[in-house]
């Protein structure tokens, strides 16, 4: 179950941050795509965009590195944030005080009221 759900919460965070947050730091920079940024590793890589430079030849595409490095960041930071508040939560159930201890005249009280159920 852990595994389905962590697969999904992945294909969300890639969701969000190819299509919320990249275009959204493309607007702020000028319209720059990253994810379609490579830096060409031989002279006869000559595409304009990373699917075509990819048939041509070896290239190092940065732009993806850097898209795939920010849904890492977003997931650590996610669960970092999970785990605090878990951890916090389970401190304050471990932190609650249990009854207060009963006074000695309430311990008197009942003893007297057991010897009386005695007898």
């Amino acid at each position: 179950v852990g595994v389905i759900i962590g697969a999904a919460f992945g294909a969300i965070v890639s969701s969000m941050v190819g299509d919320i947050i990249m275009p959204i730091i493309g607007a702020i920079t000028g319209g720059l795509d990253f994810s379609n940024y490579f830096t060409p590793l031989s002279k006869s890589v000559t595409a304009s965009t990373l699917v075509e430079a990819k048939t041509q030849g070896a290239v190092l595409a940065w732009g993806h590195f850097l898209t795939v490095t920010l849904n890492f960041l977003i997931v650590a930071f996610v669960l970092f944030m999970v785990i605090r508040t878990m951890n916090r939560w389970k401190r304050k159930q471990e932190a609650a005080p249990g009854p207060p201890k009963p006074t000695p005249e309430v311990e008197l009280l009942g003893e007297i009221r057991d010897l009386l159920k005695k007898n």
